[in-house]
């Protein structure tokens, strides 16, 4: 028997598309006795081309909702440019509420770098948010860091995954990777939660001389500290499925009904329009 009802309520995952899906994935591997809810804010995607205001609206709404229809007892903001623009903002709203960022890992990928080079790979906002910058500047201060935000790849993996060969997925890596080598860097940051899909791509284009580094263990690490510290770790799997909401109008679609097979949720439709 669980401790109370508390920890039976669902654990919470919102992105601007489907870029915190393999999050969700680690924590469901990490810790499967939870059940997930999973939005994916289609209709305000994407995050990465917007002004900060308009992120912290996106992400402030997307919160709300997602409190108001399955009280959660936890949240990860499954997305690096909304928890580096948006972070503060939600938990003054939610202020009983723990809520999880997704940090990119800059801190060991400088702790690593034998050549005191490391790329960054992230959307145009994150690039320039004061919270990335901030982080460059305390955990790798001693490194040349190479920031470049890659629009074009978050929107082929929105829109082109699964239909695209692994020649077509190298090539999209490709612009970022060059430039990154082109610098000399010795690690490349995952930045983007999107661009975790396309990791053995980078890889693969990068060589054997580059780490790729994302902060998914990290961060469901995190998660369960948070989860033990407060509303507590559900005892056994609560019922009910795992579900993946969209926002918008539009109806679910083939394109989002494959991405939630693939991790094992289901289709819910819209949370809001």
């Amino acid at each position: 028997m669980s401790r109370d009802t508390g920890t039976q309520r669902p654990v919470a995952f919102f992105d601007s598309g489907v870029g915190g899906l393999p999050y969700l994935e680690v924590a469901k591997r990490l810790l499967p006795g939870e059940r997930y809810i999973y939005l994916a804010d289609r209709a305000g995607f994407p995050y990465g081309a917007k002004t900060r205001q308009e992120i912290v609206g996106l992400s402030l709404r997307a919160l709300a909702e997602l409190a108001t229809a399955h009280r959660p007892k936890a949240v990860v903001v499954a997305c690096n440019t909304a928890s580096a623009a948006a972070l503060s903002e939600l938990r003054k709203a939610h202020a009983n509420l723990p809520i999880v960022g997704t940090v990119p890992a800059i801190k060991p990928a400088a702790q690593g770098s034998r050549a005191k080079r490391v790329g960054l790979v992230a959307t145009a906002a994150a690039t320039r948010d004061p919270y990335v910058l901030d982080l460059v500047e305390r955990w790798a201060g001693d490194c040349r860091v190479v920031l470049r935000g890659d629009q074009d790849l978050v929107r082929f993996v929105e829109d082109q995954l699964f239909k695209a060969t692994h020649a077509e997925r190298l090539a999209a890596v490709r612009p970022s990777v060059d430039a990154m080598k082109a610098e000399g860097v010795d690690a490349i940051v995952l930045g983007c939660t999107h661009f975790l899909y396309l990791a053995s791509e980078f890889a693969e284009a990068s060589g054997p001389g580059v780490r790729i580094i994302d902060s998914r263990d990290g961060v469901i690490a995190q998660l369960r500290r948070v989860l033990a510290a407060g509303p507590g770790l559900a005892d056994n799997r609560p019922d009910g499925p795992d579900l993946m909401y969209l926002t918008g109008p539009d109806p679910f679609g083939d394109k989002y009904a494959s991405f939630a097979a693939r991790f094992g949720l289901e289709p819910a439709g819209s949370l809001y329009a």
